[in-house]
């Protein structure tokens, strides 16, 4: 089993979310618990959606970079001819 590694802290156990787990239970009380998952929730919705969109806008500009650029010909103009006032 892969235990997930926490940047510097080491890989977390159970002991570990068991404690963080209590401590969040503490901190925002059994009533405040499932406003703070709903928001919590929304709040991973929005970024995942933000960065799928990122993710789109790159490859888009990337397949616009490689497609080759094709020149409208330019049409031929007729020179035009001055007229003297002599």
């Amino acid at each position: 089993m892969n235990t997930p590694i926490i940047a510097g802290f080491g890989p977390l156990g159970t002991p570990e979310l068991i404690i963080i787990a209590v401590l969040v239970l503490i901190l925002f009380g059994a009533k405040k618990l499932p406003t703070f998952a709903r928001s919590l929730g929304k709040s991973m919705g929005e970024f995942s959606k933000a960065r799928k969109e990122f993710e789109d806008e790159l490859h888009r500009a990337q397949e616009d970079a490689e497609r080759p650029t094709i020149q409208a010909p330019q049409e031929k103009r007729q020179p035009v001819e001055q007229k003297s006032d002599v």
